[in-house]
């Protein structure tokens, strides 16, 4: 099976953590988050261009903590035009990135990029907000 988000070949990164039993590789969270990103984990800025079509629009940095919290590594950020950060995860020598299909055609440099801190992003309820909602949507459908 192929995917369309960056890095997807070389996301064969385990599962550091045993909270989400059922996710063992970021592939199959993908499969698993096309179910659960909603308008509602969309940025609210983006939230006008959400659609079934562009489910990962507005969802990078509360997907990107999340699989920080499955997988490790560090999550970084890619500086995009108005000054706010799209972020991606970076584990071992896996670089990917969920969210990037967002993107289109566009091709983003994942390259030396500034870590990014979840006590800096959460510093805005409405992100950590999203992010909790985000995770324990994650846990009801591991539940099932």
């Amino acid at each position: 099976m192929s995917y369309n988000f960056y890095g997807w070949e070389t996301a064969l990164v385990p599962a550091v953590s045993d909270e989400f039993k059922g996710v063992e590789t970021p592939q199959q969270l993908y499969d698993i988050l096309t179910g659960i990103w909603c308008e509602y984990t969309c940025a609210p800025r983006l939230r006008s261009g959400w659609s079934k079509d562009n489910i990962t629009l507005g969802q990078c940095s509360i997907t990107a903590f999340l699989v920080q919290d499955i997988f490790g590594g560090k999550v970084c950020g890619i500086l995009r035009p108005g000054g706010n950060y799209h972020c991606y995860n970076v584990v071992g020598d896996s670089v990917f990135d969920l969210t990037s299909e967002q993107f289109g055609d566009e091709k983003l440099d994942y390259s030396d990029n500034p870590e990014q801190f979840r006590e800096i992003h959460f510093v805005k309820a409405e992100k950590r907000e999203r992010y909790e909602y985000l995770r324990s949507e994650l846990k009801k459908y591991l539940a099932k």
